[in-house]
């Protein structure tokens, strides 16, 4: 049995960090008083051993450097600026790589830096706060470890930066990079040169995994490693340290290393490969934990590596005790404490039957993965069933990836075609790990959806503790292992139906596709007419199996925007699709080009003033009308161009708007003067542009907003929701409710969400 007592000092640390960065000051020092005057006590009357102490200690320790770093951040000059909005000279360093973002008005850099001086409102100070710099796209993009002087307006930042910084002027530069920052950014773009050739999703990956450099990767692969739980791969992990530094070690022997130097080699390892990644707090973390992870594979393993975890986790969090709140640094730790203390028991019941080999490459990833589901279920609202198995599958390929990745940059910076020749299995071994994610994703049920409040997250804690004590019992056995790997199987290639769902009497559905439209309105068993797919294949598709629609006789696509075609192919997946219509304006070319390689054919457009009835829906094209053209130059014309409609299913009208904008709306009003619907897709995912005189004067009992959670473009807008809410209609929302189905249920109209 390990000692677990540099385990308690983690945890004390922890404890003591969340405890001041969660709670208000004042019950955050109320917390932190009593439990010493509570463990004080119990001490000095011998209720309870001398080894609370430590732990004690490390809760006030980490809770008083959180709360010192907590008040000069808020104390902070740059802070009172800030709150001001003052407009100030900033001298400062750049701490990490630019990110671009996208935000409501256009691209950002956004980088973090370290200010050293201000200057504004009269007085000047000098100081060492942290910042994010937010600028323009146009704003010279300037490499990490940069001195610069400019000026900025100083908002309000939250978080553990002082402020956020919005720069008005051009940068002057006052220092460059120090060596070592040009040096790792030399590494970083030789890695990048050595794979330059290889397939697009390679040549982004390989530096990924070694220095997690993934600025670059197709956001639809990163969902697909989030499925598959491979996302540890994409960021700096300790994962990227036990291997880089491993092989280190490893070289450094065969070559005749030894003793005190074989020390200073590996030390040597995780300074350059810290540097290489970025000095961050983040990377600082992922070293430390692969630095654990080293120990544990050593004589004695178990129980030095579980003493080195204890002492890595206080150790960080004296220094940065905002890594506590962090995901990164739960699920980093939660993996390595997952590795070190249930691997290998269950590696042991393994053994019983199986090599080691295969018992360790099951035991490692199942533990780790046991120790981070809760954590993973609260941020995604998804427990992964392929994980396990798409980790065992990638895992050979990991270290190529990632070692010979780092050499061929190495010896780039010697002979370029000899880093290209080193780096090639790397691009290899990288593109066995896509395809594994890939077809991880493409699974059924690659993941099961989780609720993340506190008793769906409860309940999940407690079945993952459950299966501490089961899995050796249930792994011993042959037959109980077999039986369970069976079952999962099973469990993840037949999609199991939604209980309930589709919901009795129901006849529109708007389904959660995130920032997008995708609309189902019934026209039989079975069957239905689709209005737009939505930005993505996979999204629309779970949404159509999920209401059992096994044919479309019409799909309809308002415009060509990428959120409201970019899943066609996800309407087409196996089901009967008769007819695809579509506007008469193919604009913009990518959309139309989308549609026309995802369902064969150019759609017909929509006839105006057509009235037709479709199974049990009655449908007519009210927009746009010929001749008909919005004035308004500001405008997005392929919005204004999109097929509008008014629908009728089990008596319940429907009006289906797409994006139009306020011009369209105003012509739409003139030419369906008195129109009155029951439902309203409200235009454009409720933008805060809309004509809100038409809006509200169309009776809707429901407004549906399709949006996605958590965008940058402000929608729905406040004012809009307001506005309809004061008309009588009841709002829903996708990134509130998930899908949304209209029912009628004896004569009386209702709405079931959450399918």
């Amino acid at each position: 049995m390990p000692d677990l007592r540099a385990v308690a000092l983690g945890l004390g640390a922890w404890a003591g960090a969340l405890v001041v960065l969660l709670a208000p000051g004042w019950v955050a020092l109320g917390a932190v008083v009593s439990t010493v005057a509570v463990v004080g006590t119990g001490v000095v009357r011998r209720w309870w051993s001398l080894a609370w102490l430590g732990p004690l200690g490390a809760l006030v320790a980490v809770a008083g450097v959180a709360a010192l770093q907590h008040t000069l951040l808020t104390t902070s000059p740059l802070a009172a600026l800030a709150d001001d909005g003052a407009v100030v000279d900033l001298e400062l360093e750049l701490t990490s790589d630019v990110r671009m973002a996208s935000g409501r008005f256009g691209d950002l850099q956004v980088v973090r830096a370290e200010v050293t001086r201000v200057e504004g409102r009269g007085s000047a100070w000098s100081l060492a706060a942290p910042v994010v710099v937010m600028a323009d796209a146009g704003w010279p993009r300037l490499p990490l470890g940069t001195r610069l002087e400019t000026t900025a307006r100083l908002v309000p930042g939250d978080g553990d930066v002082a402020a956020l910084v919005r720069p008005t002027g051009e940068p002057r530069v006052v220092g460059e990079p120090d060596v070592w920052w040009d040096a790792a950014a030399g590494v970083r773009r030789s890695v990048r040169a050595a794979v330059a050739g290889r397939d697009a999703d390679a040549r982004e990956l390989v530096p990924a995994l070694v220095v997690g450099d993934d600025g670059g990767l197709d956001p639809d692969l990163a969902d697909d490693f989030r499925t598959t739980g491979l996302t540890h791969l994409l960021a700096v992990s300790g994962t990227n340290l036990t291997l880089v530094v491993g092989f280190l070690l490893v070289l450094g022997r065969w070559v005749g290393v030894r003793g005190p130097w074989l020390y200073a080699l590996g030390v040597l390892g995780i300074v350059g490969f810290v540097l290489t990644a970025r000095a961050e707090p983040s990377v600082v973390r992922a070293a430390a934990m692969g630095s654990v992870a080293l120990v544990g594979m050593g004589r004695n393993g178990r129980s030095r590596g579980v003493r080195g975890l204890g002492v890595a986790v206080l150790g960080l969090l004296l220094v940065w005790p905002r890594l506590a709140v962090t995901a990164g640094f739960a699920l980093s730790a939660l993996a390595t404490a997952g590795i070190l203390l249930l691997a290998p028991v269950w590696r042991d019941a393994l053994m019983w039957w199986t090599p080691r080999w295969v018992a360790e490459a099951v035991s490692v990833p199942l533990a780790a993965q046991v120790a981070c589901t809760p954590v993973v279920a609260a941020l995604s609202g998804q427990v992964s069933l392929v994980a396990v198995g798409a980790n065992l599958l990638a895992a050979p390929a990991v270290a190529p990836a990632t070692v010979l990745g780092l050499s061929g940059g190495l010896l780039g910076l010697v002979w370029d075609p000899l880093g290209v020749a080193v780096a090639a299995p790397a691009a290899w071994s990288a593109g066995w790990i896509i395809a594994v994610a890939r077809w991880g994703a493409g699974i059924p049920t690659a993941a099961v959806d989780w609720g993340t409040g506190p008793v769906a997250l409860g309940l999940l804690t407690a079945l993952c503790l459950l299966t501490v004590p089961l899995a050796p019992r249930v792994l011993g056995r042959p037959g109980s292992t077999l039986a369970c790997t069976g079952l999962l199987v099973v469990v993840m290639l037949v999609r199991p139906p939604s209980p309930g769902w589709p919901p009795d009497g129901w006849v529109l559905a708007m389904c959660d596709v995130g920032q997008g439209d995708a609309l189902v309105l019934r026209s039989g068993p079975a069957s239905a007419v689709v209005v737009d797919a939505g930005p993505e294949p996979e999204a629309t598709d779970a949404c159509l199996d999920r209401l059992a629609v096994a044919s479309v006789p019409l799909l309809v696509l308002t415009h060509f925007h990428a959120d409201h075609v970019g899943g066609a192919a996800g309407v087409l997946d196996g089901r009967d699709v008769d007819d695809v219509e579509g506007t008469a304006l193919h604009e913009p070319g990518e959309g139309v080009t989308e549609v026309g390689r995802a369902v064969g054919r150019e759609p017909v457009p929509a006839a105006y003033g057509l009235t037709r009835r479709i199974g049990e829906v009655t449908l007519q094209t009210v927009w746009p009308r010929p001749g008909a053209r919005p004035t308004d130059p500001a405008e997005s014309a392929p919005n204004n161009a999109s097929v509008v409609l008014v629908a009728e299913v089990a008596g319940v009208r429907v009006l289906l708007t797409g994006d139009v904008e306020p011009s369209a709306q105003a012509a739409l009003a003139r030419d369906l003067a008195g129109l009155r619907v029951d439902v309203l897709k409200v235009p454009h995912h409720g933008s805060r542009h809309q004509d809100l005189d038409w809006l509200t004067s169309l009776g809707a009992r429901l407004a549906l907003v399709s949006v996605g959670e958590d965008n940058d473009y402000g929608h729905p807008a406040p004012d809009l929701l307001s506005a309809l809410s004061a008309a009588g209609a009841e709002v829903w929302r996708t990134d509130v409710s998930g899908d949304v189905v209209v029912v009628v249920r004896d004569g009386e109209l209702g709405v079931v969400a959450g399918g």
